[in-house]
């Protein structure tokens, strides 16, 4: 009976141990894309955004005539993620969007869409 409790005590403390350290250990990937593009801005560009970097949109979408000009020329994907802030337009520009690369990590370009 003890034996049982002390094999039941010592399973509880290393699962409990295990799932606690896969919460501590966070991987590159846990960084939302968000936060990637939103961290490449200027002082001037994070102003513009009222709420939260989390307001904005994430999409996947194809490097185009209409959006080629705001990547880097040098960017040969024909895919790319856009980032778009919301209620960063104004009554002369567009949406603020940044543009990342599909390893979610590169920023690759950013600009003001007539989205």
């Amino acid at each position: 009976m003890f034996l049982r409790k002390l094999v039941l005590i010592t399973i509880l403390i290393v699962l409990s141990t295990t799932l606690m350290g896969c919460n501590l250990i966070q991987s590159k990937d846990s960084v939302p894309i968000e936060l990637i593009a939103f961290n490449s801005l200027t002082d001037e560009e994070k102003d513009l955004i009222p709420a939260s970097p989390k307001d904005s949109i994430v999409e996947k979408i194809t490097v185009n005539d209409e959006n080629k000009s705001f990547i880097d020329k040098n960017y040969d994907k024909d895919q790319v993620y856009a980032v778009t802030f919301n209620n960063t337009e104004t009554n002369s520009s567009g949406k603020l969007t940044v543009f990342v690369d599909l390893d979610k990590e590169t920023v690759v370009g950013k600009g003001f869409t007539s989205k």
